[in-house]
């Protein structure tokens, strides 16, 4: 039975197609869908170049899915600044083709986005609001705020979940780096003025799973780890869950670690959409770190 979407579309769920499989979400996401005998398509950039509209097109319509996820993205920041028709295109063009082609077929996109389509220097210590104005300080930002416009203007049913400082045990993450960081040296210095949320990929993904099955409200939604903390923060609970002297994280500014891209030193994302769908609130991000780094899944010695 084909239940009503809040929106206005409609959501069956018994297919999914995930593009960007290979990645933090992607893979995460995959994995839950499958443990719940959940039909999914995985596919990584080798499957899918989600860049290209024939393929797109030709894909969405073998398969018809009911849901297409679109964990693909161009999210190197730094290297964003100095390749940004590539950015574009992965960022931007991309999810505008899959939404359209989602919807022809019948279905429907979920579009991951970040916290980095705000700038961090408007919002006077309050979380970001769904509807809060965007204005993105990198390419990377850019790119992905261009991209939910085009998500959403290619069909307005579609979900938009935006999130921020996403962890996983797979690839060069922020917690690996750490780990890595405190092997190799006696103290490691960390930024202290950019504030935002960790949110582990096991929780994001069964978020998105919740909100397709409860058919949740189209559009945007803030979808983070409860609460807020620095990178230096953050590090220093990462070094106490390691076994390691936390104060061995010494805080820095970010004029003292200059990057190609600017960050928001303010991203933390409010939740208050998702609160009104009745949607279910993520832990606190030091809880979800604890619970994380301390699951068998996600072993702490690499």
């Amino acid at each position: 039975m084909v239940a009503p979407a809040a929106g206005g579309g409609t959501v069956r769920g018994a297919r999914w197609l995930v593009t960007g499989a290979g990645g933090q979400v992607g893979n995460e996401l995959v994995g839950l869908l499958r443990s719940r005998s959940i039909v999914v398509i995985a596919l990584g950039h080798a499957d899918l170049d989600v860049t290209d509209e024939r393929a797109v097109r030709a894909v969405v319509h073998t398969y018809r899915p009911d849901v297409v996820v679109n964990a693909a993205g161009y999210t190197d920041v730094d290297r964003a600044e100095s390749e940004p028709e590539l950015a574009h295109a992965v960022n931007t063009v991309a999810p505008g083709l899959l939404a359209a082609a989602a919807a022809e077929e019948g279905g429907r996109l979920l579009h991951i986005s970040t916290d980095y389509v705000f700038s961090g220097r408007d919002a006077a210590g309050r979380p970001y609001d769904e509807d809060d104005p965007t204005d993105p300080i990198s390419v990377y930002g850019r790119t992905k705020r261009d991209g939910e416009l085009e998500v959403l203007g290619a069909d307005p049913e579609s979900w938009v979940v935006r999130t921020s400082w996403v962890y996983s045990p797979r690839g060069k993450g922020f917690i690996q780096a750490i780990r890595r960081a405190l092997d190799l040296r006696p103290t490691v210095d960390v930024v202290d003025d950019q504030i935002g949320t960790p949110t582990w990929t096991r929780d994001l993904a069964t978020s998105i799973l919740e909100l397709v099955q409860k058919n949740g409200p189209s559009g945007i939604h803030h979808v983070t780890a409860g609460g807020h903390t620095t990178r230096f923060g953050q590090a220093r609970a990462i070094a106490a869950l390691l076994g390691a002297d936390p104060a061995r994280i010494r805080p820095v500014t970010t004029a003292d670690q200059p990057r190609p891209a600017a960050r928001p030193t303010w991203s933390v994302l409010g939740h208050r959409r998702w609160l009104e769908a009745g949607l279910t609130p993520l832990p606190a991000w030091d809880v979800a770190l604890a619970g994380a780094m301390t699951d068998p899944d996600f072993p702490v010695i690499w």
